[in-house]
């Protein structure tokens, strides 16, 4: 089966009047790219946000990083990208920079069963509009997701910010992961595609030492003291 043929399609049914010159446009009804590998967690997405009361929405399925990719070609004017951060062809942050590189206008949310603060902290430093906790109650998702669709784009800080990036009671331990900057974000990528120093060196040609401090750094910020450990976290 090609990717066309499972990228899946949900409307609802909208009753519209007859056009009137004098009626100003009805606006349009948001779209929102459900993109996981499980079917039963789409479907319980899909079944969700298709039970919220006066909010019509377009929801468009995708099983793989490539059918979202597409889906999102078919459908530019999609207004929230929902991005499981694991599935077949990407694992870890790979996916979600990789869909932001191919279209950086995109309001990607993350959508994992991660509760680290780690992760979430670079899901936003990805720039990332937020991130979705799989297995809370079906209310409380609905709540984020509008929320979400109805947020002014843009940095988000204060209120607005623990609203769309939950915060966890072992949060404090991971402060320092918002002090890393851009390279040591392009290093980890490079940990969690089992790179080792030396491969890691070789690509971005900084020295080895250069590359087992700046995994040091990475380590420390996280407290753990392994890369097993570590990649774990993203699993």
């Amino acid at each position: 089966m090609n990717s066309a043929n499972s990228i899946l399609q949900h409307t609802h049914n909208v009753t519209t009047p007859p056009a009137e010159s004098a009626l100003p446009a009805a606006p349009a009804i948001p779209k929102i790219l459900i993109v996981d590998d499980h079917a039963l967690l789409r479907v319980g997405i899909v079944t969700s946000l298709s039970a919220i009361e006066g909010t019509p929405l377009q929801l468009i399925e995708a099983s793989t990083l490539h059918d979202a990719i597409e889906a999102y070609r078919a459908h530019p004017d999609t207004t929230l990208v929902l991005l499981d951060l694991n599935m077949p062809d990407c694992k870890g942050l790979q996916g979600l920079k990789q869909f932001l590189e191919v279209y950086p206008q995109a309001r990607v949310a993350v959508i994992s069963g991660t509760q680290d603060e780690f992760v979430i902290g670079q899901v936003r430093a990805l720039g990332a509009v937020g991130y979705v906790t799989k297995g809370q109650a079906p209310g409380s998702m609905c709540d984020i997701v509008l929320g979400l669709l109805s947020a002014t784009p843009g940095p988000t800080n204060g209120h607005a910010a623990n609203a769309r990036f939950p915060r966890f009671p072992t949060s404090s331990s991971y402060d320092r992961v918002a002090e890393l900057g851009p390279r040591h974000l392009e290093i980890l990528e490079l940990v969690l595609s089992g790179c080792s120093n030396q491969e890691i060196s070789t690509a971005t040609g900084l020295s080895l030492g250069t590359i087992k401090n700046y995994v040091s750094t990475i380590l420390l910020a996280l407290d753990v003291k392994s890369r097993s450990h570590l990649i774990s976290l993203f699993r």
